[in-house]
């Protein structure tokens, strides 16, 4: 099931509400953590495992925690994360269509490359995580808040940020054609050289970032900049 955001007002953020953890976690093993189709795993906790490679459609995790395990190059579909802490995991280039994040927190974690395509981020809080290259198309954010990552060349074409707020966070060659990011906050950012410039109206953007997206803007529109002397 994906988590769909509601239509929010222009202008509104609502802080993540932070994940329920379970009175007590299980240790997953290699074969009690066996993913695969329609599989559900709750209060488990996913330490220092090898899941890379992994394929599966349906899967469902509940309140579980990940922690040094391995899950790159998996491939999920219509996969659902609810109430889950995901702390120096290895997510490069996972791969989760239609899939969707209720009540996480990521932090530390290595997900360059990860294409969450098509599915619903809420009350999600991403923190110091390398996300370089990430692909985020036509996925619906509702109070998530990404801070101190590295979304150097990240992909949110089409997607639905009115409910995210990026703070300390690399943005070099990000891509934003067709997006909808009305009330979308960035603070203390770096917007050097983004993509779709022109689809970041009713963004909200810090003062001091102002500088990088304007020149980014004025090649988007085509305005030659000149100093004093007209050079």
């Amino acid at each position: 099931m994906v988590v769909r955001s509601s239509r929010r007002d222009s202008g509104r953020w609502r802080a993540p509400v932070k994940p329920k953890p379970p009175p007590s976690l299980e240790l997953a093993t290699a074969e009690s953590a066996a993913v695969e189709d329609e599989a559900t795993f709750s209060r488990l906790g996913f330490f220092d495992l090898d899941l890379s490679g992994r394929s599966a459609d349906g899967a469902e995790f509940a309140q579980c925690r990940f922690r040094g395990t391995d899950l790159s190059g998996a491939r999920l579909e219509g996969a659902r994360f609810a109430d889950c802490l995901f702390e120096s995991t290895n997510l490069a280039n996972l791969r989760a269509e239609k899939s969707s994040m209720l009540r996480v927190r990521l932090s530390t974690a290595r997900m360059t490359g990860v294409q969450w395509i098509n599915g619903g981020v809420r009350d999600v809080t991403i923190s110091d995580c390398r996300l370089d290259l990430s692909s985020w198309r036509f996925t619906d954010f509702s109070s998530v808040a990404f801070e101190g990552c590295n979304l150097t060349r990240a992909d949110f074409q089409n997607a639905d940020l009115r409910g995210a707020r990026f703070t300390d966070c690399d943005l070099t060659g990000a891509q934003f054609s067709q997006a909808t990011v009305t009330g979308t906050r960035f603070a203390n950012c770096v917007l050097a050289g983004i993509g779709g410039v022109t689809s970041m109206a009713g963004a909200i953007v810090a003062q001091q970032d102002l500088a990088a997206l304007s020149y980014t803007l004025a090649g988007a529109l085509g305005i030659r900049i000149e100093d004093a002397d007209g050079e």
